[in-house]
C-alpha cells in the first residue's frame, strides 16, 4: 500500500476541523439519545410490551451493522468532508420520514425513520472518530477522542432532557389515564415537531459544512483510494476491539433505553414519566463529567489502565442494581429537588442512582477501546474504523436481551445481568491490551499481529 501524503497538522485549518468535528459528536449524540424518551412515547401510544418497545433501539442500531462497511468504503474513496455532508443529509431525511410517520400513525414507519437517521449517523461515526484521533500528535489521540466524546455526552444529556420535556409532556403519560385517539394524536404531534426542528437545524449546519469543506479536507488525513472494509477482519486486534465495542455499546444502550422505565417504578424513584425522563439526564451528565475528567487523566494514566478501572466500576453498579431486586423501599421522610424534579428520598434511590452512575463508568470506554484498537490493528485505519463502527450494532441486540430478561422475570433490576456480562469482557480487553505492539493512527501504518 502506498503511503498517503501527510496531512496538514497545524494552522487555522486544523483548529476549524477540530471544532466542526467536535460539533458532529454533539449532533449525533443528541439525535441518538432522543431514543430514550421516544421509547416511552411509542410504548404508550402503540401499547407495546418491553420487547416491542425496544425495537426502537433495534431499528436504530441495526443500521450500524448494515451501513458501516459501505460507509468505510465511501470514506476511503471520497474522503472526510463528503462523508460528513452525506451523513448529515441522511439524518435530515430520517427526521422527515419520522414527520411522515406521525401523520400516518404507523409504528413500523417510525422504525424506518430511525434506521435512516442511524445510517447517516453511522457514516458520521466512521469518519469522525479516526479523524479526531489523527488531527494532532499520536501520543494525544486518546485525549482528543475522549475530549470530543465529552461533548458527545453533553449532546446526549441535552437530547435526553429535550426529549423528556417535549416528547413526554402530554396527558397521555399521566398515571392510570385512558389512552384515547385524541391523546395519541397530540403525542405524535409533539414527536413530529421535534424531528422537524432537528431537520431544519441540521440543514443549516450542512450549509456551514459545505462552505468550509475544503478546510476540513486540507486538515484531514489524505484518502482517495478504495480500501476494502473487509480487510479489517484479517486483523486480530481489529476483531477483539470490535467485540469490545459491540458489548460496550450494547450495555450502554440497553441501560439508557430502559432507564426511564426503571426509574419511574414505585420501588425506585416513584415518579411520573416526564420527571423520570428529566432525571435520566444525569446518566449522560455523569458520562460527560467522566469524559472531561478522563481526558485529563489520560495525560498521565495509560488508556488500558483507566479502561480496566472504569469497567470494574460499571460492574459494581450493575451488581448493586441486581442485588436490590425485590427491595421494599423505606421512606426517609425527606426529598430533594433535582433539575426541577421533587424526588422523594427512599432507599429506592440507592439502586436508582447506581443505575445512573453507570454513565460515569461508561464515559471513557468507547473512545478508549476505539483508539486502543486503532493503535494495534494491522488493517488500514478506514477499514478498522468501519469494523468498529459496525460493532455499534450491539446497541440493537443487547436491549432486546435486556427486554427479554425483564419480560421473563418481571424485574427490570435483573435485566442488568445483560450489561454486567458485557463489562466483564471490557475488563478482559483492558488487561490484554498492553501485550500488543502499537503504531501511529494513520491510514497506511500497521503494527504486527
Amino acid at each position: 500500500m502506498s503511503e498517503p501524503t501527510p496531512s496538514a497538522k497545524k494552522g487555522s485549518g486544523l483548529v476549524l476541523a477540530v471544532i466542526y468535528v467536535t460539533a458532529l459528536f454533539f449532533i449525533w449524540a443528541f439525535v441518538t439519545n432522543l431514543l430514550d424518551p421516544l421509547l416511552k412515547a411509542m410504548k404508550t401510544v402503540f401499547t407495546l410490551n418491553n420487547l416491542e418497545a425496544n425495537l426502537t433501539g433495534f431499528a436504530f442500531f441495526i443500521a450500524y451493522g448494515v451501513m458501516s462497511f459501505p460507509s468505510a468504503a465511501f470514506l476511503s474513496k471520497f474522503g472526510y468532508a463528503k462523508s460528513v455532508l452525506l451523513g448529515l443529509g441522511g439524518i435530515v431525511i430520517g427526521c422527515l420520514i419520522a414527520l411522515v410517520a406521525t401523520k400516518v400513525q404507523i409504528y413500523p414507519v417510525f422504525l424506518v425513520a430511525l434506521f435512516t437517521m442511524a445510517s447517516g449517523v453511522t457514516l458520521l461515526q466512521v469518519a469522525a472518530n479516526p479523524l479526531i484521533a489523527s488531527l494532532g500528535s499520536a501520543k494525544d489521540s486518546h485525549f482528543r477522542l475522549n475530549l470530543s466524546q465529552a461533548f458527545n455526552s453533553l449532546g446526549a444529556a441535552c437530547g435526553m432532557f429535550f426529549g423528556a420535556q417535549f416528547l413526554l409532556g402530554g396527558d397521555i403519560f399521566k398515571e392510570e389515564v385512558v389512552v384515547t385517539e385524541a391523546l395519541r394524536q397530540e403525542t405524535l404531534a409533539f414527536v413530529g415537531n421535534v424531528y422537524f426542528l432537528i431537520a431544519a437545524a441540521l440543514a443549516v449546519f450542512i450549509v456551514a459544512i459545505w462552505l468550509v469543506r475544503q478546510k476540513i479536507t486540507d486538515a484531514a488525513p489524505k484518502m482517495g483510494h478504495l480500501v476494502s472494509p473487509f480487510s479489517a477482519l484479517q486483523s486480530k486486534w481489529a476483531n477483539l476491539g470490535a467485540i469490545g465495542i459491540f458489548l460496550y455499546v450494547g450495555a450502554e444502550v440497553a441501560i439508557s433505553l430502559n432507564l426511564l422505565l426503571f426509574l419511574e417504578q414505585k420501588n425506585i424513584f416513584a415518579l411520573g414519566a416526564q420527571d423520570a425522563g428529566k432525571l435520566i439526564t444525569f446518566y449522560m451528565l455523569f458520562a460527560m463529567i467522566g469524559r472531561f475528567a478522563g481526558s485529563a487523566m489520560l495525560k498521565f494514566i495509560k488508556g488500558y489502565i483507566l479502561l480496566g478501572v472504569f469497567a470494574v466500576g460499571a460492574m459494581a453498579m450493575c451488581l448493586v442494581v441486581i442485588f436490590s431486586n425485590g427491595l421494599v423501599p423505606a421512606d426517609m421522610n425527606s426529598s430533594v429537588n433535582l433539575l426541577g424534579v421533587n424526588l422523594p428520598l427512599t432507599t429506592g434511590v440507592i439502586p436508582g442512582f447506581a443505575a445512573l452512575l453507570v454513565g460515569l463508568f461508561n464515559s471513557i470506554m468507547f473512545p478508549t477501546i476505539f483508539t486502543l484498537t486503532l493503535e494495534r490493528s494491522t488493517a488500514a485505519t478506514s477499514a478498522t474504523s468501519g469494523l468498529l463502527v459496525l460493532a455499534i450494532v450491539g446497541g440493537a441486540f443487547l436491549p432486546l436481551v435486556f427486554g427479554y430478561i425483564t419480560d421473563m422475570t418481571g424485574s427490570r433490576n435483573l435485566g442488568f445481568i445483560a450489561p454486567l456480562i458485557c463489562y466483564v469482557y471490557v475488563l478482559w480487553f483492558a488487561i490484554v491490551a498492553p501485550k500488543a505492539p502499537t503504531h501511529a493512527i494513520e491510514e497506511g501504518v500497521a503494527s504486527g499481529h
